[in-house]
């Protein structure tokens, strides 16, 4: 899924880009008399101007929105030759970070002429497959993705499952097809997060992210179908997929070209090192939640400034995590358990310990937090949202410094009453 930045002047010439894709696909019929939606097959004109429908995928990139790959629709007819892209957005449109966030960020279909196709895709592997359409299905996939790309018809609201540069090129398929396409068994059942966390598998902390923000939405078992929201394994299901084409069930693929022959592990960057990991940063974070509660202890003092740093960072956390659980209409935000461990009451904690009058607030803030997250805890297990397993050390971290509060609190007024 290509999530490319469009800047002012790029977006200039894509859009007149698309205005000459219809103007060259509709000039080239005239010149020979036919319509845009006419049979030039059937009118005895050249093979050359022939509608010719071919799926092209990218492989993964080295940056973290290029690992999940990129599809578009290639469209040659005559002399016209157009990529159309699903992908595009513009980064410096007004409020697009909120209106992303919140679900309803727009993306555009911008048909790229093919000298500029790979443009910011240098390097990655580059597959072509011709499909087995009549003339009359290529043409309404030509005359759908024209009228798509035009200015003012080009948007649509991305969701990173459902709607995306991926399952827009399958549907557009599926219409031209109807009935006579059919799709291979898939073999192992998988989930989405099954799936995202294999190509961000390098990208820890990319994972982490999706892990944390994303809940148990992506935790089903899914199709063949929905499978195909990232660009591999639509390739993949095109590859495999079958038409009725003359009476006879033939390969939906007629011819397929490899054009840029890179790896096939795409140009993503080496593994993280495993001491540069979420889970290393999350077990360095338990040692020293320990080694401090042990010194606050026996000292029978409250290490302040770690717990203002550790609910501090989970607060924020939690104000992410609520406000896509309770506000946000992206696809998997809610429900989502992480929303227990980090969420925003424990700025409170961050802030109330340093106010003295404050402290009966502050114990109640720890003993709720410990009795939430030591049930989590206890219930995981059971329920479906897989967790990252950075979380589980996060979450001790959580829990030993409310039990240190707590303690040290009670032998305070022990030694208090003595």
């Amino acid at each position: 899924m290509m999530l490319t930045p469009l800047h002012n002047g790029l977006s200039v010439g894509l859009r007149l880009a698309t205005i000459l894709l219809l103007t060259g696909l509709s000039a080239r019929a005239q010149q020979i008399g036919i319509p845009v939606g006419a049979d030039l097959a059937e009118a005895g004109q050249p093979a050359e101007d022939s509608v010719v429908v071919r799926l092209v995928t990218f492989y993964p990139g080295s940056e973290p929105f290029e690992v999940f790959g990129h599809t578009d629709i290639r469209v040659t007819q005559g002399d016209a030759d157009y990529y159309f892209n699903y992908g595009v957005f513009d980064f410096t449109s007004d409020g697009f970070v909120w209106r992303f966030v919140m679900g309803d960020a727009e993306y555009m279909c911008v048909a790229i002429p093919s000298a500029y196709a790979r443009t910011g895709m240098e390097g990655r592997r580059m597959v072509e497959q011709e499909l087995r359409l009549t003339q009359p299905q290529a043409r309404r996939v030509r005359d759908y993705l024209v009228a798509n790309a035009l200015p003012g018809n080009n948007t649509y609201v991305y969701q990173y499952l459902g709607d995306n540069c991926s399952t827009r090129p399958r549907d557009i398929i599926e219409m031209a097809l109807g009935d006579s396409l059919e799709y291979a068994v898939p073999g192992k059942a998988v989930t989405y997060r099954d799936i995202m966390s294999h190509y961000s598998r390098n990208y820890p902390w990319e994972q982490f992210g999706i892990d944390l923000v994303l809940g148990s939405g992506l935790d089903h078992q899914i199709d063949a179908r929905e499978r195909m929201f990232i660009p591999m394994l639509l390739m993949e299901a095109v590859d495999s997929a079958r038409v009725t084409a003359g009476g006879k069930r033939l390969p939906l693929v007629r011819r397929t070209e490899v054009v840029v022959d890179a790896s096939e592990q795409g140009t993503v960057l080496p593994p993280t090192p495993w001491y540069l990991s979420p889970l290393a940063a999350a077990l360095l974070a338990a040692l020293a939640a320990m080694l401090l509660s042990w010194r606050d202890w026996t000292r029978v003092s409250v290490s302040r400034w770690f717990d203002t740093l550790v609910y501090g960072v989970f607060g924020l956390a939690g104000v992410v995590v609520w406000f896509l659980v309770f506000f946000s209409v992206r696809e998997a935000t809610s429900p989502n358990l992480n929303a227990v461990w980090a969420n925003p009451l424990l700025l409170l904690i961050a802030v109330c310990q340093w106010v003295g009058a404050l402290r009966r607030l502050t114990l109640t803030l720890h003993g709720l937090n410990l009795a939430a997250v030591v049930l989590l805890a206890l219930c995981w297990p059971f329920q479906a949202q897989v967790a990252n397993v950075a979380f589980f050390p996060l979450m001790a971290v959580s829990v030993i410094r409310s039990a240190s509060y707590l303690a040290v609190w009670r032998k305070s007024r022990g030694a208090a009453g003595q």
